[in-house]
């Protein structure tokens, strides 16, 4: 007798998703899928308009992280203007995207997942939330909100506003940076030095508690992908396409991310609205990888930032080759706050940071465009093709989510097979196939959240139909 676990809706993500878990007739784990079950349809809602309003339209994609999209769609229409951005103007997108990583990594870590890491995996979801641990780890809270904050703080300054900031524009962005603006901006960052410094000490002093989630928690090996500069640094706005395997051996280096059609494939599946990117020379779906703060963390030789370096350095004890557990998203995440706060202060350290030269114009050069840049959770790809007036023809988007797809069904029924057993279900046994997906962060629309008593039914079904169990959350 079969039966099916549906999980829906998955929460403490951004969007709207579903997990459905099918026993065999011994009340194992046989399958298990990660459905994403909305359609946003922004690759058709563009065409028709013209080039120049793409950043700002493709910022709507997501309220978490609209810099992203920002960038990478300004980057596409920099090509299809074929125009070389000032100086200035790229360190200055590259110090927003960077305090776009900041605020989103602190909102995965503090918000969405210390709950499960502080309070425990099988603590009463009714107080498994940020809210309890307001009561029983107010420090960890109020530095979770003061550094989301400061990265908020920074893409206002920069952007004029903190959600949908319209200031990065096809050729660069539309103001300079002022001194009181810089001055603001660097009297802020000791302190989200010391936050984060601080978080990580504690992340240490509780990793341990979790032996079993490390090692079942997307433990399997895979591909990496993600962005490095000529040195071999972490990178997060420009530079070449790296991939390692599991043995931190590459596969691929060098490579022009404008030319991803020659690697990327994007499969789908009739149980999910997401694609399925896959390494084309591996095939479908033997072409597995992941992207986001393991993967680059993962591929990088340095992060030439001297508090990032040291902890890569630890990062990196805790594999072979490479760090296989997701878990360590966690970390790595963290990891890639302290090197978000360095780099901004190395960037605003910079003479030129203050030129006025902040924009190139000019009218369509070319046919199509493809902007390539690293959102907090991995690789973003916008490709544009306009037509002669400059009006979009036709556009494709690989956002980080989709990169992980293939890796997170994986990890959810390595999961799944680890802690669930029987016909009957315990709530942390769900909450652990549901932290998992938390530990990819994945931005499903960036659309919703649910915190104490979060909606959830689960029914357990056997072959004819019959209700087994049944779990209620309301």
């Amino acid at each position: 007798m079969t039966s099916t676990i549906t999980i829906d809706p998955l929460t403490r993500v951004e969007g709207h998703g579903r997990i459905t878990i099918q026993l065999d007739d011994q009340g194992f784990v046989s399958d298990a899928h990660f459905h994403v079950t909305q359609l946003r349809g922004f690759e058709k809602l563009c065409e028709g308009r013209p080039f120049y309003e793409m950043p700002s339209l493709m910022a709507r994609i997501c309220g978490i992280c609209p810099v992203s999209h920002l960038i990478a769609s300004a980057k596409a229409c920099d090509e299809i203007m074929a125009v070389k951005i000032p100086d200035t103007a790229m360190k200055l997108r590259r110090m927003m995207n960077l305090a776009q990583i900041l605020q989103s990594h602190a909102l995965n870590f503090f918000h969405l997942s210390s709950p499960d890491l502080l309070l425990g995996m099988d603590a009463d979801p009714a107080t498994r939330n940020v809210f309890s641990m307001a009561s029983t780890h107010p420090q960890l809270v109020r530095d979770g909100v003061r550094l989301r904050q400061i990265g908020q703080l920074i893409i206002e300054l920069l952007g004029g506003k903190r959600i949908h900031p319209a200031w990065v524009v096809p050729g660069g962005v539309t103001e300079p940076l002022s001194v009181e603006q810089r001055d603001t901006i660097l009297r802020m960052l000791p302190e989200a030095l010391t936050i984060t410094l601080r978080t990580i000490d504690l992340f240490k002093g509780i990793v341990d508690r979790f032996p079993e989630e490390t090692r079942a928690f997307g433990n399997f090996p895979t591909l990496f992908m993600g962005l490095v500069d000529d040195r071999g640094g972490l990178e997060h706005y420009d530079g070449t396409l790296r991939i390692v395997d599991a043995a931190g051996s590459r596969v691929a280096d060098g490579f022009d991310p404008r030319r991803y059609r020659e690697i990327i494939g994007e499969a789908v599946e009739p149980w999910s609205f997401l694609k399925f990117p896959y390494y084309i020379p591996r095939g479908y779906p033997e072409g597995i990888y992941r992207v986001g703060p393991l993967a680059r963390l993962n591929v990088v030789d340095t992060a030439l930032t001297r508090w990032a370096d040291q902890e890569l350095a630890e990062f990196r004890q805790l594999g072979h080759g490479t760090v296989l557990s997701s878990f360590h998203y966690h970390y790595a995440r963290l990891i890639e706050i302290l090197f978000a706060v360095e780099r901004i202060e190395q960037l605003l350290s910079e003479k030129e940071i203050l030129s006025t030269h902040v924009r190139a114009h000019a009218a369509p050069n070319a046919a199509e465009g493809i902007g390539v840049s690293e959102a907090p959770r991995g690789l973003l790809i916008h490709h544009y093709r306009v037509d002669g007036q400059g009006l979009i023809e036709w556009a494709n988007l690989i956002i980080a989510t989709g990169h992980n797809n293939l890796a997170m069904n994986r990890a959810i029924l390595q999961v799944a097979k680890r802690f669930i057993r029987g016909d009957r279900l315990q709530e942390g046994m769900l909450n652990r196939v549901e932290a998992v997906i938390r530990a990819f962060d994945p931005c499903l629309s960036c659309s919703t959240h649910a915190v104490g008593r979060m909606p959830l039914a689960i029914d357990l079904v056997g072959a004819q139909g019959e209700l087994l169990h049944e779990l209620r959350r309301r």
